[in-house]
């Protein structure tokens, strides 16, 4: 039997070279592929994008030359921009279709939430993480945000320095290139940065509905106080690293630290317990929940919690703002992390459900 660990007891470093070795696909996405992605037929879009994709991993030339991005000519093609900027809702396929990308693609390469690019600038410097990345034939950037307008542009600097030197790139987002900064910054400094990156790119659609929401309805799961002890105990029993924290407590440990380390807060951690969850009516808190929320679901961890069902956490207010794409996606991986912890089952990795003692899922 092991005890429940507490997430708001860790407080863990995150160096240089452990965001480096970090820079590949989420594990749910260890087999993602162009053979199986499979486009939805009623958006013709899904399909267009999949093959637009694999012309572009088809079409790398010759190795990237030092200070010249290098492009492909041919008399009846237009020579080839060094990015793809896959624009679309959450929940359409756009990270299948980023990490198929990235696993389809020669030579050295690296992949990451737009967070880890800019923890990595944090860790080590701008010169730094320039050194760290220049020479990558392919850079996939997950989800691009703009959250803070200094982290716009230190990576609209690095991205037009990596492809200069011959780095191509991929990148999601909610937004296409050009509006990037709409509803969130009003300066037009920040606005010329965002477009001048959008030039090096091609925006491909990728339509669609959530995926997550196709087979799940309703709210996410909550259970009472006693259901939860029993579970955090039963889990704990078996062996399963389970944690067990106050929803308030945690949202006040998450501000002591930066974002780049709530990944490790959750290494080893196989399902999260939070009891007393609670609307959330400050907007900073917000934010790091929801990027809570992405490492806990990249991590393929369910969720068991008492309280506000926690695709509800984000208020009326938020969900009408700026930052509205980020809270949505955040509710819609919340209501798949609930579903998984109820039918007792990682949402992703039956092999993985396995090894953790959980029955496999059915999805």
């Amino acid at each position: 039997m092991t005890e429940a660990i507490h997430l708001t007891d860790r407080s863990p470093t995150v160096t240089g070279a452990e965001i480096i070795a970090a820079l590949v696909p989420p594990r749910q996405f260890d087999s993602a592929g162009f053979d199986n992605y499979v486009p939805n037929p009623d958006y013709p879009s899904q399909d267009a994008a999949l093959a637009r994709l694999r012309a572009f991993t088809g079409a790398w030339g010759a190795e990237p030359r030092s200070g010249v991005f290098h492009r492909t000519h041919h008399p009846a093609r237009r020579p080839q921009k060094p990015g793809i900027y896959l624009d679309g809702g959450f929940g359409v396929g756009k990270t299948h279709l980023l990490a198929a990308t990235w696993h389809a693609a020669p030579g050295r390469k690296h992949y990451g939430s737009f967070l880890q690019f800019t923890a990595l600038i944090g860790a080590l410097g701008y010169a730094g993480a320039a050194q760290s990345l220049r020479g990558a034939r392919l850079l996939c950037i997950d989800e691009f945000e703009l959250d803070d307008p200094g982290d716009t542009m230190m990576m609209t600097r690095l991205l037009s320095e990596l492809v200069g030197s011959g780095s191509r790139i991929v990148a999601t987002s909610n937004t296409p290139a050009n509006a990037l900064g709409e509803g969130r910054f009003a300066a037009g400094d920040f606005l010329r940065e965002i477009q001048s990156m959008a030039a090096d790119f091609e925006t491909v659609r990728v339509d669609g509905v959530d995926y997550r929401r196709r087979n799940l309805v309703g709210q996410a799961r909550t259970v009472d106080a006693a259901e939860y002890e029993s579970r955090i105990a039963d889990l704990s029993a078996q062996g399963i690293a389970v944690s067990s924290d106050r929803f308030e407590a945690l949202i006040d440990h998450l501000a002591s630290l930066h974002p780049s380390r709530y990944a490790k807060v959750l290494d080893g951690v196989h399902v999260v317990g939070l009891t007393g969850v609670r609307v959330l009516h400050d907007q900073t808190a917000a934010l790091r929940f929801a990027a809570f929320v992405d490492r806990a679901y990249d991590a393929q961890i369910p969720v068991i919690a008492t309280g506000a069902p926690l695709n509800t956490v984000f208020d009326e207010e938020m969900l009408q703002g700026g930052y509205r794409k980020k809270y949505l996606r955040a509710s819609s991986r919340l209501l798949a992390l609930t579903q998984a912890q109820q039918d007792g089952a990682s949402p992703w990795n039956a092999d993985e459900s396995r090894a953790r003692g959980l029955p496999a899922s059915n999805q």
